[in-house]
Order: structure tokens, then sequence, then C-alpha cells
């Protein structure tokens, strides 16, 4: 049996809706915030799977990941298609001159295992790791923001 472990988090971004969605929906750019991505990679032949590679602490996974519905300005949902298998969502909200980005990521790990390293502390260290991405994110938006 597998389970889920689910984790939401979200962010205020002092910047317009235009260039936060044009920062996410832009794949490629994910390892500038994202701390355990090390690289993305849009298929050329189908631009809706990226390879995706996580590496941390001597440990790496890689997998095909599929945009399963892209509304632009709102919201980009995923799912693993091969490798480490996760599923989540980006949903944009704009609120004139700033934004508020929330982003869900769900990911499947053996049941009893699940449950311990839960219970432990995984689902802490992921949100928190997550948290701490959004948050690299929103500097990284203003910064960006400014350079304009």
């Amino acid at each position: 049996m597998i389970d889920w472990l689910e984790h939401t988090v979200q962010v205020e971004v002092e910047t317009p809706i235009d260039l936060v969605w044009n920062l996410w929906s832009d794949l490629e750019q994910m390892p500038n915030w994202m701390k355990w991505i090390s690289s993305v990679k849009v298929l050329e032949k189908n631009p809706s799977l990226s390879r995706m590679k996580l590496a941390s602490g001597g440990f790496e996974f890689s997998w095909l990941l599929r945009i399963t519905r892209l509304i632009t300005h709102q919201i980009i949902q995923f799912e693993s298609v091969d490798g480490l298998p996760n599923r989540g969502s980006i949903r944009f909200y704009n609120r004139g001159d700033h934004s508020v980005i929330k982003l869900t990521v769900a990911y499947a790990i053996p049941g009893i295992l699940g449950k311990l390293m839960d219970n432990l502390l995984l689902g802490r260290i992921v949100e928190s790791t997550i948290q701490a991405d959004l948050n690299r994110f929103r500097d990284y938006a203003l910064r960006t923001y400014k350079q304009r």
C-alpha cells in the first residue's frame, strides 16, 4: 500500500501577476528558487513534459513531469509520469499590485514507512523546505521586478 503525503504553503509577492506567472511558467527557471531541484529540462518534442532532477544530501532522483492543467495567471497542475511519484499545483491569485502563490505538493511513499516518517519529521522537513522555496521565489521575483 502506498500513502500520499500532501503539503500546502503560500507566499505573498509584491509584484504584478504577469511577472509571477512568467517566472513560474518557465519551468527551467525553478532551480533558481527550489532548493532540492537541481535541473529542469522541458522536452522539445512535447512541451507539456519536463525532466526534473532533485538532488540533496548526496542522493539524486529524476522523474518525468507532465503539466496536466494550465490556465494562464491561475494554475499550473502537474503529476509525475515516471520516477519519483508526485503531483500538485501552483495556484496564482492576482491582488492588483501584488500576487499570492499557493503551492501544493503530494508525494507517494510506502504505507508503513510513510506513517513512521511523517510522524517523525519528514512532513515538517518537506513543508519547511517548500515554504523556504516560496520565500526564495518571492525574493527572486522582487529582484527581477526591480531590475526591469
